[in-house]
């Protein structure tokens, strides 16, 4: 496919650059529908009359339709998606990004998603989707998987449906909760996960960050100590990575510490730890679940973060990654996380 899809660029470049705008469209509004026409050309970058020429196209091909709500796609139009998906990563050159970011950060396995969630919101739907598709290759039968919080795993949460007879899965929050939206604390998106895919979970009641006294008093707790030895029994881990000084300001850092993060050039956050460009931990939070050194017990660990603003923080967490790692990620972050590696 590729040797035809470069003959393609060669004599007609302008029917591909049409095929991946009518791609988004339909792309975009099956993950958004129903959408309004205004929302999708602001959101898509396109002039009201250049996307009513699309859409009335596309409306021609039976391929959406509108209601007084807005947009929504056909049958067709979800057949036609799915169809073409293969088609268009090998027109967009994400496989090739794929093996070149697996040899630069050497892990497990990297699946992109097209787009960047920086830009358009919705590729974060994208991510979550690929990370329930990859969940469900993997696991078959009674399975704990720990969660972390934040707003990545609460879209995975939101994409979940669900399962078959052949999964039993217990869902348990990775840590505390971080004092943030409680839509996006670890226990919350626990309860979501299970609810959306029938299946059970437990709660962590604790704080994100703690006293060392207060964390030797909490973990003698009975009903504690049993979750947390559930977390670090885990068949598989479920994160998202963080900017650094967007995870301190979340958790109301003190002013020193804030400064010793800047002074150290922290980039990147995950499970507590806060690292610098080179992977090195130059800060630790004291904190109840799951620690750095209990993910090389897990079977399988996904990391999920995407945007071109996460890839420093991406590449310095990738450094002290188990190699079991599975990365899902987006273009956006992908193509930065490549610029200065000219030799792959």
């Amino acid at each position: 496919m590729k040797s035809m899809i470069e003959l393609q660029k060669r004599l007609l470049p302008d029917l591909l650059s049409i095929i991946q705008k009518r791609f988004h469209i339909l792309q975009y509004i099956g993950a958004m529908e129903p959408v309004g026409r205004r929302s999708l050309a602001a959101t898509l970058g396109y002039t009201e009359r250049v996307l009513r020429s699309e859409v009335e196209f596309l409306k021609e091909q039976k391929l959406l339709y509108s209601t007084s709500a807005g947009m929504s796609l056909t049958e067709d139009g979800r057949e036609l998606i799915q169809k073409l998906e293969d088609f268009m990563r090998e027109l967009s050159g994400l496989d090739e990004m794929e093996k070149q970011l697996k040899s630069l950060l050497d892990i497990n396995k990297i699946f992109i998603v097209p787009g960047d969630s920086d830009v358009l919101t919705w590729i974060k739907n994208e991510l979550g989707k690929t990370c329930v598709e990859c969940i469900n290759k993997l696991l078959k039968g009674k399975h704990i998987i720990a969660v972390t919080g934040g707003s990545t795993m609460a879209t995975v949460a939101e994409m979940m449906t669900p399962q078959s007879n052949n999964h039993d899965f217990l869902f348990v929050p990775a840590r505390g909760g971080i004092g943030e939206e409680v839509k996006n604390q670890a226990n919350t998106i626990c309860s979501t996960m299970a609810e959306r895919t029938r299946s059970r979970h437990r709660v962590l009641y604790v704080p994100d960050q703690v006293s060392d006294e207060m964390y030797h008093s909490m973990i003698k707790e009975p009903e504690i100590h049993e979750v947390l030895n559930l977390i670090r029994s885990a068949d598989m881990v479920l994160h998202g990575i963080g900017d650094a000084m967007t995870m301190a300001t979340r958790r109301k850092t003190a002013p020193d510490i804030l400064a010793k993060l800047q002074q150290s050039e922290a980039v990147g956050e995950a499970f507590g730890y806060y690292f610098n460009e080179a992977g090195e931990v130059v800060h630790k939070v004291q904190t109840i679940g799951l620690q750095l050194s209990d993910l090389q017990s897990a079977e399988h660990v996904i990391a999920v973060a995407g945007g071109s603003s996460k890839a420093k923080a991406i590449g310095a967490y990738m450094k002290q990654a188990p190699p079991s790692t599975i990365l899902i990620t987006d273009e956006g972050a992908a193509s930065e996380l490549l610029k200065g590696n000219p030799t792959l």
